[in-house]
């Protein structure tokens, strides 16, 4: 299954989005961690191809997406629920399952609860948040404000391929083929010839202009989706009180929330391998049972009455979760 390179302009800017499967399928939003480009969704996309039109865009200054002119504004969930909310009106989408990781997925929340941006409310009825929680532990935050902000440079390809892999270890077993792609994907050279990750560096004024950015109860308290949230079993990132918390409040108390851990993996699983993707479709198949059990819902009312009830009776005809 490949793959289509296309621009889209959001919120004044011009973002890339790669795009696969047929474009009349159910559509799923992959988006990808902080520093990182929507090329670290090919094997899921591809994976999810066959039955679903993938879109897995570059963040604004991430890839392909064109660098800020106003970082300290534009690098923030609130504005990248602008874009997002464009690239749905673009592209025309009128729903999507969301699937995000770390930032992703919190960019995925502030969407769907519809406070940042109305016009996304009843528009994505899933929400998958991949090793991403509404609070975040503030050591990890600190580990990843440090490398992110000073993203190195290096003399050769082979010399960054031994740094992001030391850096992204915690996203479990990758081959080497798939390392080499990682490396390629995220690559810029700079004028002195040098290779460094492809993201603007002033991305990281999200922590210094929107200290709280990451803090979003808010947000997840507003969601009547069903949600999965996949956890790093060695995650530093989102904690286990965290997590119960979340169990207490928002989907979790509507019964609508569940959580998987992922045994090898930290901050955050690759979305990789024949056990995650498992995982990510038994959800989707979850989600379109719920879809197609209110058929004359509408994307501007409340997505599903009765969604909690609705959506335990799906949980117990489909494939369990792990």
């Amino acid at each position: 299954m490949h793959s289509s390179s296309r621009y889209v302009r959001c919120a004044g800017y011009e973002i890339h989005v790669t795009e696969w499967g047929a474009a009349d399928a159910p559509v799923v939003m992959a988006w990808h961690g902080l520093a990182r480009t929507g090329r670290d969704m090919d094997a899921l996309a591809q994976q999810l191809a066959p039955r679903y039109r993938v879109i897995c865009p570059d963040t604004l200054g991430r890839g392909l997406s064109q660098w800020s002119r106003a970082p300290h504004s534009d690098y923030c969930l609130a504005s990248y629920a602008r874009l997002a909310a464009d690239l749905f009106d673009q592209l025309g989408i009128e729903r999507a399952h969301w699937i995000g990781t770390s930032m992703g997925g919190a960019i995925g929340t502030v969407c769907a609860s519809g406070l940042f941006e109305p016009r996304l409310k009843g528009r994505i009825t899933s929400l998958l948040l991949n090793d991403n929680a509404p609070q975040l532990a503030d050591a990890a935050l600190e580990r990843i404000k440090a490398y992110a902000g000073q993203p190195p440079a290096f003399d050769t390809m082979l010399e960054l391929e031994a740094f992001f892999r030391r850096v992204y270890q915690p996203y479990g077993w990758l081959s080497d083929a798939q390392w080499r792609q990682l490396t390629e994907t995220s690559t810029r050279r700079l004028p002195d010839g040098r290779v460094t990750p492809h993201y603007d560096p002033a991305m990281v004024q999200q922590f210094t202009h929107h200290q709280q950015d990451y803090l979003i109860w808010p947000h997840y308290d507003a969601l009547d989706i069903p949600v999965l949230c996949l956890r790093g079993a060695d995650s530093d990132l989102v904690e286990p009180a965290v997590i119960e918390a979340m169990r207490q409040r928002g989907p979790g108390a509507r019964g609508l929330l569940q959580v998987v851990e992922i045994p090898g993996c930290g901050h955050a699983p690759a979305l990789n391998v024949p056990a995650q993707w498992e995982l990510v479709e038994g959800f989707l198949r979850r989600c379109e049972a719920l879809v197609a059990a209110f058929p004359e819902s509408k994307p501007d009312q409340e997505i599903f009455p009765g969604l909690a009830a609705s959506y335990s009776l799906i949980i117990k005809h489909l494939a369990p979760f792990h």
